[in-house]
């Protein structure tokens, strides 16, 4: 049996496109609010001042008018909470997607031996989903402003709904099948996607010193030619420092560095423990290896990894 993001609830797919769209939302934010910093450095560097009337500067009148852009896209985003949003809505699809496998695959607390594992699930599910709503994720079944998920009730979510047919077609079958798909779909899948993000997040760190490293070393150039008095390079000097310190703060905010660490901590237990279930683990000991791997493989475990590695 093959199962996918697919064939998770309808309440993870509506959570995840809308930490999609807010991800995108504060990303670009940022990266405005950093170009137009350096566009108002490189018009307010220029010789050329384009003097319209006598006394009107065209140009400095477009870097004032770059340095208002930063104004206007800061005011904005505080409005928008894009970040936040973000933030909640990726903690709550994850966390759905993980009871969801948990559930699946008779992973604890829903392994074999325990009564009434559907409605244990959701009783779990709706304990989870009011934390996440107390600090301000935004239920699309009970806020009126969101479109609720296609299939989803108005009122608080009913055990039909949480649970898809493709989630009790995978938990009536035998351990064997359960074990195949969960290693196969679940444990490599993320596997092998922090493998990728590791790979992405080196390629992006070695980009981004070696950019920051140029530009500084051209500030430094100018800096030693402007002591001897050989050049006067005080304005190109401020466009290369406000460049360095636009793309330092980029990386910083990708956060590149300390998940490249995070992530290979993860992909190394995770190696581990897809030895450990395809040679040691027993259908005993199932239920606790798949909530291992689950808390493995949460947002909150990489989070701490990447604060304890910064």
């Amino acid at each position: 049996m093959v199962f996918r993001n697919a064939d998770l609830p309808v309440l993870f797919h509506h959570a995840d496109a809308v930490a999609i769209r807010r991800q995108r939302e504060a990303v670009n934010a940022t990266r405005r609010q950093l170009l137009l910093l350096v566009l108002g450095a490189l018009l307010t560097s220029l010789p050329w001042r384009g003097t319209v009337g006598g006394s009107f500067q065209l140009i400095s009148a477009l870097g004032a008018l770059a340095y208002a852009g930063v104004l206007l896209v800061t005011f904005r985003s505080a409005g928008q909470r894009a970040k936040s949003h973000w933030q909640l809505n990726r903690s709550a699809a994850e966390f759905i997607k993980s009871l969801s496998w948990r559930y699946a695959v008779h992973g604890a607390p829903f392994d074999s031996g325990v009564g009434g594992a559907a409605e244990l699930f959701a009783t779990r599910m709706e304990a989870g989903l009011a934390e996440l709503r107390k600090v301000g994720w935004q239920d699309p079944r009970q806020d009126p402003r969101e479109n609720p998920p296609e299939g989803a009730d108005a009122g608080r979510g009913s055990t039909g709904e949480l649970i898809t047919p493709a989630m009790r077609m995978l938990r009536n079958k035998p351990f064997a099948a359960r074990k195949e798909t969960y290693v196969r779909d679940r444990l490599i899948e993320q596997r092998n996607w922090y493998h990728r993000r590791t790979v992405v997040s080196r390629r992006a760190t070695t980009l981004w010193s070696a950019t920051i490293a140029l530009l500084t070393l051209l500030a430094l150039l100018l800096a030693v030619l402007r002591t001897f008095s050989v050049t006067d390079s005080g304005a190109l000097l401020g466009l290369l420092s406000a460049s360095a310190a636009a793309c330092l703060a980029w990386s910083e905010i990708r956060r590149h560095q300390p998940l490249i660490s995070a992530h290979s901590l993860v992909e190394e237990d995770l190696a581990a423990m897809h030895t450990a279930m395809e040679t040691m683990v027993t259908e005993e000991q199932w239920a606790n290896a798949v909530y291992e791997t689950e808390r493995i493989v949460s947002p909150q475990h990489t989070d701490w990894l990447v604060r304890h590695r910064s």
